[in-house]
């Protein structure tokens, strides 16, 4: 899944340990989720959302995700 952790960090002044702190989880969380190496809970993700006063859509995309001209199969 997609992310814009890094640059929302940098927008609030935040470290990732700070991320993980403000969310509950651990600092090497919050880089594995960056790296896109690791997909959050949607709990996790809401949380995440919330700290930034984002809606979830606004900090992580979908890139399987249909496009308005594709239809489902």
């Amino acid at each position: 899944m997609q992310n814009r952790l890094r640059s929302l960090r940098a927008e609030f002044g935040w470290t990732q340990a700070d991320l993980g702190e403000r969310v509950g989880v651990s600092r090497q969380a919050i880089i594995a989720i960056e790296a896109e190496r690791h997909d959050p809970s949607l709990d996790l993700a809401f949380r995440i959302a919330a700290v930034f006063g984002r809606k979830v859509e606004e900090v992580f995309t979908n890139p399987h995700r249909l496009r308005k001209s594709e239809k489902p199969k």
